[in-house]
């Protein structure tokens, strides 16, 4: 077993009062030739070349804390109705942030709620990137950014790392006030909650976080 999988399997419980972190994903536009701290440049789900946001990219020790780990073979989340089936790796929220650092792949929120493998004690948070500009992330897979309605409907199946679970609804919530929402943050067993950033069609910034949640199938 891998050490990431061993990682996932002993992830503790978070006080209640840990889980109310400001979350904040940060997303891109699709630019031409870019620079950035990979040292080259970035790629969507589509090749198209994308970039962070300027003055949004965290500095290196916050990027250190965050420890993102690439997907081990096999982990991946689906949601075969809408064709997402993307790696999922594992990160850390630090600092109030919560950063994917690709836009091909989502991530387990490790310090969040509970591990993938202990999904029947608490909930299991993933999160990833959408994209503006005609971008495609894992995210613009669960909604239509052209009318910021949901993709994913009540009954569809996610497959998260091999275990599945049946989706319970969408909502979306201001940026401003995820922190403090209590039905986000709930650590109830058998459940998953994936985040990602509602974007929108003109281009501006995103200004409210798209909630897909489930529960696992029995």
């Amino acid at each position: 077993m891998s050490n990431d999988k061993r990682r996932r399997r002993t992830a503790a419980l978070l006080s209640t009062a840990a889980l109310f972190v400001a979350l904040v994903l940060i997303v891109a536009g699709v630019i031409g030739v870019i620079h950035d701290r990979h040292s080259g440049a970035l790629k969507d789900l589509a090749g198209n070349t994308v970039t962070f946001d300027p003055g949004t990219v965290p500095p290196p020790q916050q990027q250190r804390k965050m420890h993102a780990v690439a997907a081990q073979p096999g982990d991946r989340l689906i949601v075969a109705s809408v064709g997402l089936n993307v790696p999922l790796g594992a990160l850390s929220a630090v600092d109030d942030e919560i950063e994917p650092p690709t836009f091909t792949s989502a991530y387990w929120i490790r310090n969040l709620g509970v591990s993938v493998q202990d999904g029947s004690q608490g909930t299991v948070f993933v999160a990833m990137h959408s994209l503006r500009g005609g971008g495609i992330g894992p995210g613009n897979y669960l909604y239509d950014t052209a009318t910021g309605q949901s993709r994913v409907h009540a009954g569809q199946t996610a497959v998260v790392d091999g275990i599945s679970y049946t989706i319970t609804g969408t909502t979306t919530v201001a940026k401003p006030l995820i922190s403090s929402d209590t039905g986000v943050w709930a650590n109830t067993p058998n459940r998953l909650v994936m985040i990602t950033c509602l974007e929108l069609p003109t281009g501006a910034l995103s200004q409210d976080n798209f909630i897909v949640t489930a529960t696992r199938t029995p």
